[in-house]
């Protein structure tokens, strides 16, 4: 269990320095076809299905690569 919050943490590490250091890398995240955005007057919705979707099917293979 100790093994998988430390790879835990250094994944999560990892995606601060990403941000802090080079936000562009990760600037289509969120702006996807398929994510929904509604912005009208004072009300903002926004609803990322498709990078949700694929952020987990990248974490399925990784978790099912890992288990093996």
């Amino acid at each position: 269990m100790a093994k998988w919050f430390i790879l835990l943490g250094a994944i999560l590490l990892f995606i601060g320095a990403i941000l802090q250091f080079a936000p562009w890398l990760l600037g289509w995240f969120g702006k996807l076809p398929g994510d929904i955005r509604v912005e009208t007057g004072s009300l903002k919705i926004f609803v990322p299905i498709t990078s949700m979707l694929l952020v987990s099917l990248v974490l399925t293979l990784l978790l099912n690569l890992l288990n093996r």
